[in-house]
């Protein structure tokens, strides 16, 4: 029988965890686009509102969560930690396996950790509506339910393989009042330049970042919300991890390892930013990234300032990348498919305080097969990654014959991406290989920035 370790609304976290002061050295400047020059409070103010703009510099560790956010959060919040007894059982293994859960969330994801003080803030500052960009619908889906829940108009621009691939996400955004369009558009200049070269475009995060950052910075009442990345973001996202340490001690227990999948980074972030604070004072804890193999970010990029898109409007930063204008292969999970990295995580993996790895889909599609046929909740194509290295690890641990707990989180659920697991059950899925040649191309291409 599994065991269920919840929290009652009480226990909400009251401020969120903002790993900066405790990053291994100084962060790099984020550099302006246009001037090259350190980004400035002004210079994000066109598509920001102040509160986050502050929050996004903030060194201060510990940041007060608003009580109108907190009481959205109870809609899901506290989400529930499991011990997968049953997966242990059919893997044979000795090791313990726990995973957070945030498929309980109105979105099915975490998402709307973020979503949510995005929308608050916004609306605080007197914005009419929100621009944002969504590869696997999971962001989009969460903005648009966060907008309603504040009475703003949200415009998302989705990723064009993903509209095909998950036309119900798509249908969630507009069932709360959302209007959706499919990236690369003719609604922008960046849609519209990306279009004239490749109409056959399948679209990337990179370029529905461009398409929602210049519907922004060109319209006096629209915002920019970026799903991940950003700190404000990994900041909002580390509820979930501060949630787990707690539950982890009802257990009576603590995590060798903490396992997630990494896009952007924002659901690692959440996750395991609180266990690295404990790393930071001398916990031995393990933080294990897990990616996409056709678009190795921080496995097989480099570490070297870029553009967060692929039109060069968003700021420069010092992070693993693939090149700004990289075009992944349409996997299924779409959420993971972005050139860049954090510029906390590329800082935290640059000096070996986590690790990284890769995996092709059909492997984490096996292993989400595996997980929904012993613990019942199908896992969305990106937290397949974590569920495959969960498993390998607790592999590891019966072939070495030793103990081991292992965290991983379940960023949410796939009840809207059967059409992927139809696919690998047909037999159909593809894998893609790592695409070195067209990264190579990408890489030549980076801003000259030295900072």
């Amino acid at each position: 029988m599994n065991t269920k370790f919840m929290l009652d609304e009480s226990r909400i976290p009251k401020q969120w965890y903002n790993i900066i002061p405790d990053m291994p050295g100084p962060l790099h400047p984020v550099v302006n686009p246009q001037t090259l020059k350190p980004v400035t409070p002004e210079d994000m103010s066109v598509i920001f509102p102040m509160s986050l703009i502050e929050q996004e510099m903030s060194t201060e560790r510990w940041i007060d969560i608003p009580e109108d956010v907190r009481e959205k959060y109870r809609l899901w919040r506290p989400a529930p930690l499991f011990r997968a007894r049953r997966l242990e059982q059919a893997l044979q293994t000795p090791a313990k396996i726990y995973y957070k859960y945030e498929g309980v969330s109105p979105a099915g994801s975490h998402k709307p950790n973020s979503a949510i003080p995005q929308a608050y803030y916004n609306k605080q500052a007197g914005i009419r509506r929100l621009a944002t960009e969504t590869g696997a619908g999971q962001w989009g889906s969460s903005l648009a339910l966060a907008c309603s829940m504040f009475g703003l108009e949200c415009t998302i621009y989705m990723v064009k393989v993903s509209c095909t691939q998950k036309p119900y996400r798509k249908s969630m955004m507009q069932l709360w009042g959302a209007t959706v369009i499919p990236s690369p558009s003719e609604f922008t200049n960046a849609g519209r330049s990306i279009l004239a070269h490749d109409p056959n475009n399948l679209g990337s995060l990179g370029i529905a970042i461009s398409e929602a950052v210049e519907d922004a910075a060109t319209h006096d009442d629209t915002n920019y919300a970026l799903g991940s990345v950003l700190n404000h973001v990994c900041l909002h996202q580390t509820v979930i991890g501060l949630e787990a340490k707690e539950q982890m001690e009802l257990a009576g227990d603590y995590p060798d390892i903490v396992i997630a999948c990494c896009g952007g980074g924002s659901n690692f972030a959440g996750l395991a930013f609180p266990f690295l604070s404990d790393r930071a004072n001398g916990k031995k804890v393990r933080c294990l990234a897990v990616e996409p193999a056709s678009c190795p970010t921080l496995t097989k990029g480099i570490y070297a300032f870029d553009y967060g898109d692929t039109a060069k409007l968003a700021p420069i930063t010092k992070m693993y990348t693939l090149g700004h204008d990289f075009m992944p292969p349409g996997i299924h999970a779409g959420g993971l498919r972005y050139h860049g990295e954090s510029a906390l995580i590329s800082q935290l993996y640059h000096a070996g305080e986590i690790e990284a790895k890769s995996y092709k889909q059909n492997a984490c599609f096996e292993g989400a097969l595996l997980f929904a046929r012993s613990e019942g909740i199908v896992p969305a194509p990106e937290s397949s990654h974590a569920v495959r290295a969960a498993i390998d690890e607790a592999v590891l641990a019966k072939e070495e014959g030793k103990e081991k707990t292992i965290l991983f989180g379940l960023s949410g659920h796939g009840q809207l991406d059967m059409m992927a697991y139809d696919a690998y059950l047909s037999g159909a899925l593809e894998d893609f290989e790592y695409p070195e040649e067209m990264i190579r191309q990408s890489l030549e291409r980076l801003p000259k920035v030295s900072f």
